[in-house]
């Protein structure tokens, strides 16, 4: 489909109030879109459908599922365009704001130090005047500015509007073969990769592999964890460790994701202890951000590795179920001509509240930029 057709498809499908979701999967030049074509509100019922799903941070009953048997699903190819220039003044967070973070995050040191509470993901929200509420024009900056993210613009008339560019996958899952992404620890990206990370991000990241592995145990086999590098997301580095492995047989679903999420990147460890924590005293509703969206047992087709001599192989591609599913980092509602923006940071017994303030701030500066 031809880009501006694909788009006002889209827009159409909004103005009517209908469920949709937009999105480009990482470094990809293609950008998909699911119409639903009725207005009801679908739940999974464990991950067993096939469909596109969106889930709140704290409750996995409520995944809203844009079921494919009853939507058009329609692509085309995007080429990244120059991004259009982001205004010179973005508007900041009151001091208030400001204090009751830092606040926050003493109180999680605090608790950390005297209790069993290893980690604890502090987050906020951010609310900024929109200029212009089209969100297809956020959307294509989204598109234009992270090509190395999951992009998406997902919306439901009994739920809300969401977009955003997450750099975090939580699971991929090709027929039995199983990813997950272990993403913690914040830098400022200053035109290198090669980077000092402190101990504080190091164990940051140690003790979401180890929670990720230790939890996985009882669903797969033949683990193999790659090294941790640094990597870039927009104008943050975070450090990165890929876990693939092999889903042991007859192992539902529902059984990994909920054995995964919350991971420590975004909650905490013990996870339910972080949990308890993030709800009474973060002293607001992440609702969707922090949780997980994506492809749910869509069928793929996997081609085998071909050569001019071998080029009958074609013939042999299989079709499989994939679950593609991305952490929901990076992300906005909009709402009442306003965009509520969301950003946190994970504390140790080694963080300082001030630091944990301005990362908080860095990470809005990456969405903000696009409005």
């Amino acid at each position: 489909m031809i880009s501006n057709d694909f788009f006002e498809r889209i827009e159409s499908h909004f103005q009517n109030k209908l469920p949709f979701v937009s999105y480009r999967k990482p470094n990809q030049g293609k950008v998909s879109a699911r119409l639903q074509k009725d207005s009801s509100l679908h739940f999974t019922a464990d991950f067993t459908e096939d469909g596109f799903v969106f889930s709140p941070f704290d409750d996995i009953t409520k995944t809203v599922l844009i079921p494919s048997a009853l939507s058009e699903i329609i692509s085309t190819s995007y080429v990244v365009q120059e991004s259009v220039e982001a205004p010179k003044s973005l508007p900041g967070a009151s001091r208030e704001a400001e204090h009751f973070h830092i606040n926050v995050v003493n109180k999680g040191v605090e608790a950390i130090l005297n209790s069993d509470l290893k980690k604890v993901v502090l987050s906020r929200q951010e609310t900024v005047k929109l200029e212009e509420d089209n969100p297809f024009q956020i959307f294509k900056r989204l598109l234009n500015t992270y090509k190395s993210a999951f992009v998406y613009c997902w919306y439901h008339p009994k739920v809300g509007l969401w977009l955003g560019a997450t750099p975090e996958t939580l699971i991929k899952i090709e027929g039995q073969r199983f990813s997950i992404m272990a993403l913690a620890g914040t830098q400022e990206y200053t035109g290198s990769l090669d980077v000092v990370w402190q101990n504080k991000e190091k164990q940051e990241q140690q003790f979401v592999t180890d929670f990720i592995v230790d939890n996985l145990k009882p669903s797969v086999e033949a683990f193999k964890v790659s090294e941790v590098e640094t990597v870039k997301a927009g104008n943050l580095v975070h450090l990165k460790t890929m876990i693939m492995a092999q889903l042991k047989a007859n192992t539902p679903l529902k059984q990994v994701i909920e054995a995964l999420h919350p991971t420590p990147a975004v909650c905490g460890l013990p996870k339910q202890m972080a949990k308890q924590f993030i709800l009474e005293n973060e002293n607001y509703n992440r609702e969707f951000y922090t949780g997980f969206l994506g492809e749910l047992n869509c069928e793929t087709i996997i081609a085998p590795r071909s050569s001019k001599r071998n080029i009958e192989n074609r013939a042999y591609a299989v079709k499989r179920k994939s679950t593609q599913l991305y952490v929901n980092l990076r992300c906005m509602q909009l709402k009442n001509e306003a965009a509520i923006i969301y950003v946190g940071g994970g504390v140790t017994e080694s963080s300082n509240a001030v630091s944990e303030w301005a990362e908080t701030v860095s990470k809005s500066v990456v969405i903000k930029s696009v409005l």
